[in-house]
């Protein structure tokens, strides 16, 4: 069974692409803006770094899954589940993954984006069959 993480396309390039535009900015700006004391470079760099950085996490999205479960690095939060809690996979209305979870919660798994199309159509199916294969039982209801 193929363990490849699951990681976004489309939300990955564009939140790298904007990261680098925000350091080419903030650079520029810096520059080219004449007057600035080093409190106020000091400030341009920690914001572009907090966009940089939220960025940076936007495209580290992932779940991976090994033998025992599957880790969900969502944008704040990273989640291990072992394959008995996940009871289904669906994607629903919602722009992402949700894994129905064995205690009636959800989770989100922006590791795949319905943004990402047909290639996250074809992720969603390929974790669902991960799924159905590590909670089969001999009583598979």
């Amino acid at each position: 069974m193929d363990l490849t993480p699951f990681r976004p396309r489309l939300a990955r390039l564009a939140s790298l692409g904007l990261a680098g535009v925000v350091v080419v900015a903030t650079v520029v700006l810096v520059v080219l803006m004449p007057g600035l004391t080093s409190l106020d470079v000091a400030s341009f760099a920690l914001f572009a770094l907090a966009i940089v950085w939220f960025c940076w996490r936007q495209a580290s999205v992932a779940a991976v899954p090994d033998e025992n479960g599957i880790t969900v690095r969502n944008l704040l939060v990273t989640t291990r589940l072992t394959w008995a809690q996940v009871v289904a996979v669906r994607f629903g209305d919602s722009p992402w993954v949700q894994l129905d979870l064995a205690d009636g919660d959800t989770l989100a798994v922006m590791g795949i984006q319905r943004a990402d199309g047909e290639r996250a159509q074809a992720e969603a199916r390929r974790l669902s069959t991960l799924v159905a294969a590590r909670t089969r039982t001999d009583r598979d209801d």
